[in-house]
């Protein structure tokens, strides 16, 4: 059966999907299982794969999609079964090649909403393998993937956001993504607030911005990134404010974050009643800014633009310095320990 003349019907994914159980799922897709079921309930830093909670489906035992997905499988379990897996003695290695070239063919068959979202997961959490990024990069599955950013259903742009992020740990990868970073900061703005949408958007601008190779493509989302900070929730905060914290980290990125617009009431976040998570980042990326050093004529010049984030933050008549001192009683340590670091 020729690759390049195969073209699966959608009717026969399913089918797919749990002939390659038999090939053997590798450890990394057990942990995947088997610590998805106890972290649920925690909050996570990570930036990988978000099921999308739109998308429901019911899965065959012992699919692919089931071991893949870290979705539950709706119907019964043998404990024999999952004993096997848990204790690793299911056979070692990577999905079949021609499997993920026939879940890419059988995306974009697709014309079902909830089919796309299925297959999108499942190669999304492939995705978190080495290998499988190299393979779905080497078969254009990016370029494959990426075109479902425009996808008129939420929840497919959502998990194709996702299967990018996870591609967006490999570094070759990169390449072929950072030409998307325009579409996806479209979509954060275009999203409704704090949506899925705009969370997995961030995140994906996370993995990108993680290495200062494609940071510059981001040099003009800097007042976009701090208006999040005003009118988004926590868990948008957080993302945004780690990609804020990745730019700043560049002294390259420098000059063009300290112009950017940034609105006043970013300072009133500097205070006691701000959530722990967003404040520790927020001084993180604070202390970045004060370590850097503008000459005096830089600094002339950046003081004349009122609404500029060196106005704001950085400029003597900034009430930073009078706030950061109020935190040294916060009665987070971590936070304590950052202010001190900033004022000293």
């Amino acid at each position: 059966m020729g690759d390049s003349s195969f073209t699966p019907r959608l009717g026969s994914m399913k089918a797919l999907l749990g002939i390659v159980a038999g090939a053997g799922a590798s450890y990394g897709i057990y942990k995947l299982i088997s610590e998805g079921s106890s972290k649920k309930n925690k909050k996570s830093e990570s930036v990988g794969v978000r099921r999308s909670q739109s998308c429901e489906v019911s899965l065959q035992p012992g699919s692919l999609l089931a071991k893949v997905s870290e979705l539950e499988v709706i119907c019964g379990r043998n404990d024999e079964t999952h004993k096997d897996v848990a204790s690793g003695e299911s056979s070692p290695g990577s999905l079949d090649p021609r499997h993920l070239k026939m879940l890419l063919s059988c995306l974009q068959a697709s014309n079902n909403p909830s089919d796309k979202c299925q297959i999108l997961l499942t190669l999304g959490n492939a995705a978190a393998f080495t290998v499988n990024q190299n393979l779905i990069r080497e078969f254009e599955g990016i370029h494959i993937i990426a075109g479902f950013l425009s996808d008129p259903a939420a929840d497919v742009r959502v998990q194709t956001l996702n299967a990018l992020n996870n591609l967006c740990m490999n570094i070759q990868n990169q390449e072929q993504l950072k030409v998307y970073v325009p579409q996806v900061l479209e979509l954060i703005e275009t999203s409704p607030m704090n949506s899925d949408l705009q969370l997995s958007a961030l995140r994906l601008l996370t993995n990108l911005s993680v290495t200062d190779k494609h940071q510059h493509l981001l040099k003009g989302s800097v007042t976009l990134l701090l208006s999040l900070l005003i009118v988004s929730n926590e868990a948008l905060q957080v993302q945004a404010l780690k990609v804020l914290t990745n730019l700043s980290s560049n002294p390259d990125m420098m000059d063009d974050i300290v112009q950017a617009h940034a609105p006043a009431s970013v300072m009133l976040l500097f205070d006691v009643q701000t959530a722990p998570a967003v404040l520790l980042r927020l001084l993180t990326f604070a202390g970045n800014l004060k370590s850097w050093r503008p000459s005096a004529q830089v600094a002339d010049e950046l003081r004349r633009k009122q609404d500029g984030l060196f106005r704001v933050l950085l400029d003597e008549s900034s009430q930073l310095q009078s706030r950061l001192v109020q935190l040294l009683s916060h009665p987070d340590g971590e936070i304590q320990a950052q202010v001190a670091r900033i004022l000293t």
